[in-house]
């Protein structure tokens, strides 16, 4: 009897002959994603559903404010406290990671005969990854930048593909040749077909959500945690928020925390290095250095199909 990483590896070669055959069943479907969700510190922690329909409804329950009243005996004045519900829509997009190992390779590797399941594991974590890199930082824009023309003028900050790599304009470029010295590579052609899969948080945020623009600030401070904080109503401050940051930025907000030591004396209570403004802080390598989310992590949802 095939275990469940013989069943994932044999997914990889599926036919259309064999659709009978080689796909997982459903509880392997859910141990797979599950896998997924555990490459990553941020998996773990957002909400996840499991649908059988690739559009629908998510639902939504909450119960207002100040709903306590004051008792009468012996009267029931008609009074009852009711819940909010609403809906989030979602559509799915299908997604893909097929992988080929040749049978030289699976005859002469340094693994030896556990290469296929080592391949198949770093796989299903880099699979995690970059579900994690889309969910955060997916764009459908990206679609439509499009490739270098030299017939065409440019302002800055426009991207195009050139030769296989995006680039945004640092200068105005006026219609002619290809110089490459107005312009800054930010990624590759591969960066665009696999952002442009579906809209990220960050994009649906910048659209609807609380944003606090720290873009003039010069360095880190606790000034701007307390500030991005005073964007969000009270009732949101519920202790269930998170600061999703990139590594880097939390590095660079110890470092601000031990030159304050350094250079004033003192000391800095150790839960503030993790927990700015009283708020656990969670690093995510896929969260580019400019971007500070603020959020209850189950407010972040994934549907999967």
């Amino acid at each position: 009897m095939p275990n469940n990483q013989d069943i994932i590896r044999k997914a990889a070669t599926i036919e259309t002959t064999s659709l009978a055959s080689g796909l997982l069943n459903p509880e392997q479907a859910k141990k797979f994603i599950q896998q997924t969700f555990e490459a990553t510190t941020l998996g773990g922690l957002v909400r996840h559903e499991m649908r059988t329909a690739k559009t629908g409804e998510v639902d939504k329950i909450g119960i207002a404010r100040r709903i306590v009243r004051k008792k009468t005996e012996n009267t029931d004045d008609g009074y009852r406290a009711g819940v909010e519900t609403s809906q989030i829509e979602y559509a799915t997009t299908a997604v893909r990671l097929p992988w080929e190992i040749t049978e030289e390779t699976l005859r002469e590797n340094i693994e030896g005969q556990n290469f296929e399941t080592i391949v198949t594991n770093l796989m299903t974590t880099q699979l995690g990854i970059d579900l994690e890199d889309l969910y955060l930082n997916g764009d459908e824009e990206q679609a439509k930048i499009p490739a270098f023309s030299a017939t065409a003028a440019y302002s800055k900050g426009d991207k195009v593909i050139y030769d296989g790599k995006l680039y945004e304009f640092s200068a105005a470029h006026a219609a002619g040749a290809w110089t490459g010295t107005d312009v800054e590579k930010i990624g590759t052609q591969g960066d665009v077909d696999f952002l442009k899969i579906n809209n990220g948080w960050i994009r649906q945020i910048s659209e609807g959500g609380h944003v606090y623009d720290a873009s003039s600030d010069a360095s880190m401070s606790l000034d701007l945690f307390y500030k991005a904080l005073a964007t969000l109503p009270n009732k949101y401050n519920n202790g269930k928020l998170r600061w999703l940051m990139s590594p880097r930025r939390a590095q660079e907000w110890e470092l601000f925390l031990l030159n304050q030591v350094i250079s004033k004396g003192g000391a800095v209570p150790e839960g503030v290095y993790k927990s700015p403004a009283s708020i656990p802080t969670v690093e995510c390598p896929s969260l580019d250095d400019a971007t500070i989310l603020l959020t209850d992590p189950k407010n972040l949802i994934v549907v999967n199909t």
